[in-house]
């Protein structure tokens, strides 16, 4: 029972905070105190705890290996077949349609299903996915479509054309100079991103062999129960219904992309991994698992309004409840 009412319970979170926004509890742009507080404090307590209390094995990195290109392969298939499209919408089906929310989602789930032990794994798979939706698939996106950083799609005068304006640099200093500016965004994109540098330290002690000391788990350990709360509480908060037509079209192409993909990559994590039933569930539970937390982020400061991306995250949240419920039951796992 507890595996079927722990998502459950996740999207009611959601549906609080997106109640109490409207009865107008929070304000509109409440909910970017909790992005602050989720990216910067919580989050990163949770990755700690993880490995802090479990036994982390090193050759779990071929999970990682495996979840590095489940998340990159979506974002390149979506530019290159949407070619056509305006590049608002290649920008939302890029950021939306690769990544998954593991820490805050899947983490309950496989522990519900199969105890905190189900947690090493899915964080090892984690450590990949994290590499492109905490940074990775935000610089892919940016630089396929010439999106300058820091700068919302309407600021930067975003047409109908598939990308932005963008004239190559012909002359060596040119050259060099756009090099050195794209290694800078770069390198600000993934060092800035406090759970991505918190991974990267985990994994250095992991193959260092440094445990993790029991006072710094039995600090991050509120964090870490706090996790799944803070995180579905914002979605909610951030989140809104389709206002168009054209919305609803958007948040169905987020779908339409990402059922097959986490089906194949779900198959390709039960029948192609080298490691036991038990670890192998857990990569499917987690190929099945709904939007990034940080896609909301991404969406919000590329196209200047993160509540479609909250209400695609809610959606395939939902999707994800029903898609883990039969892959669990068929496993038999």
């Amino acid at each position: 029972m507890s595996a079927i009412l722990t998502p459950v319970g996740l999207l009611l979170i959601i549906l609080t905070g997106y109640l109490f926004r409207r009865f107008g509890l929070f304000g509109q742009s409440d909910y970017r105190i909790l992005q602050t507080v989720e990216f910067n404090i919580v989050l990163p307590g949770a990755i700690v705890y993880s490995f802090a209390t479990n036994p982390h094995d090193i050759s779990l990195l071929w999970i990682s290996v495996f979840a590095f290109f489940c998340s990159l392969l979506p974002v390149v298939f979506i530019f290159l077949t949407t070619r056509r499209r305006n590049v608002t919408d290649r920008a939302f089906l890029m950021l939306n349609g690769a990544g998954f929310n593991l820490g805050c989602f899947c983490f309950p789930v496989v522990q519900s299903f199969w105890g905190a032990g189900a947690v090493v794994p899915a964080a090892m798979f984690d450590i990949g996915n994290c590499v492109m939706v905490a940074a990775g698939t935000n610089v892919l996106t940016q630089q396929l479509l010439h999106i300058k950083p820091g700068k919302t799609l309407a600021e930067q005068h975003a047409g109908d054309a598939p990308t932005l304006p963008y004239e190559k640099p012909k002359d060596k200093d040119a050259k060099r100079l756009a090099r050195r500016a794209l290694l800078r965004t770069i390198a600000k994109s993934f060092l800035g991103s406090v759970p991505f540098d918190t991974y990267l330290l985990m994994i250095l002690l992991t193959v260092a062999d440094i445990h993790v000391p029991g006072w710094i788990a039995t600090f991050c350990q509120p964090l870490s129960n706090a996790n799944a709360l803070v995180s579905m509480l914002m979605v909610g908060m951030l989140m809104d219904l389709p206002q168009s037509k054209h919305d609803v079209k958007e948040v169905l192409a987020v779908v339409a992309w990402r059922l097959p993909f986490s089906i194949a990559f779900a198959c390709a994590a039960w029948f192609l991994l080298p490691f036991s039933a038990s670890v192998r569930a857990v990569a499917v539970i987690c190929s099945l698992a709904p939007i990034a937390i940080f896609s909301t982020l991404f969406t919000d400061k590329v196209l200047g309004n993160a509540k479609l991306a909250g209400f695609s995250l809610a959606l395939t949240a939902m999707i994800s409840l029903v898609l883990m419920a039969v892959a669990h039951m068929l496993m038999g796992v």
